[in-house]
């Protein structure tokens, strides 16, 4: 017996069907009221993909949203994002049934984005790839402007479909996608306690790899191996550093790199050739254009400069 299903859904009319909800308004785009679902899934773990982006703001008493070894509440309102074939896994508790979901999903299937902006720019946005235990966690006033914009693109669905009604649904996106990436940067700075124990380690995790000689065998750690290993998405991991040093995570690496080199420069006899290749680098010429580009310096330069 599989204790962990997974439920796919192709389409939003597929997704309406298996909730319980009626036909949606329109095929490509729906809101969804979390508290109108009529067929919940049952206690336990599982998970979900669909075929479609989804924005959901959503509060489950008793449910829990994990990723990796990290578990989230999703008691507050919160606000998270999936893109096309990204798989979400959920765990309710027994009981959860008598405690309805509350809050609104917005279903938009790829075609309905065709041939508008929206459709490259929607990439852009990390957040459709962060984890469950990413989410945007939203202060009431937050909660209630996303809340407004929602509402009004479910209005304009379904008032009569005119020439005007795709961008202006579209327009209506932007904003709600705009506003979030707003409220994800004040989540940087705001949730200090969790950021700065990611960062913690961050620090570990590089110190230790560098000091393992891994950095000769294998070169620099990819921003994936970094990431799996801090139990969170790369691209979150490249959004909290952005937001809190002013560099993505490569930058970051490449920083550590050169800080390492700089002590090796300043206190060994090393030749700048044995020291590229210590640092993972195949070519001298690789090694000294990066250190350059950082320090406006010559690795020979920089040396001479303690003599």
């Amino acid at each position: 017996m599989n204790n962990n299903p997974l439920y796919r859904f192709s389409s939003i009319t597929e997704y309406h069907r298996a909730a319980g909800l009626p036909k949606p308004a329109h095929p490509l785009i729906s809101l969804v009221h979390m508290d109108e679902l009529t067929r919940p899934l049952d206690e336990g773990s599982f998970s979900l993909i669909y075929d479609f982006y989804s924005i959901s703001m959503k509060r489950v008493k008793n449910a829990k949203f994990k990723y990796g070894q990290q578990a989230s509440d999703f008691d507050e309102g919160v606000l998270f994002f999936m893109s096309p074939g990204q798989v979400f896994g959920m765990e309710i508790e027994k009981g959860v049934a008598r405690h309805p979901p509350e809050g609104w999903m917005i279903l938009i299937h790829p075609d309905f984005l065709w041939n508008t902006p929206l459709a490259k720019t929607i990439k852009q946005y990390e957040f459709f790839n962060y984890s469950v235990y990413e989410a945007l966690y939203l202060s009431d006033k937050e909660e209630t402007m996303l809340s407004a914009i929602a509402g009004n693109i479910e209005q304009e669905y379904h008032a009569n479909i005119d020439l005007f009604s795709q961008s202006v649904i579209i327009a209506q996106l932007e904003l709600l996608l705009t506003y979030s990436e707003r409220y994800y940067q004040r989540q940087f700075i705001t949730r200090k306690m969790i950021n700065h124990e990611i960062l913690t380690k961050l620090e570990d995790l590089l110190a230790g790899y560098f000091d393992s000689g891994m950095l000769a065998e294998k070169g620099l750690p990819s921003v994936s191996y970094i990431a799996e290993n801090l139990n969170i998405s790369p691209g979150y991991l490249s959004g909290l550093l952005k937001s809190l040093t002013g560099q993505n995570t490569q930058q970051h690496l490449h920083n550590k790199l050169i800080e390492l080199a700089k002590e090796k420069l300043s206190t060994t006899n090393l030749s700048v050739s044995e020291i590229a290749y210590e640092l993972g680098f195949e070519h001298l010429q690789s090694f000294s254009k990066l250190f350059k580009t950082k320090t406006n310096l010559s690795p020979l330069e920089f040396r001479h400069s303690f003599n």
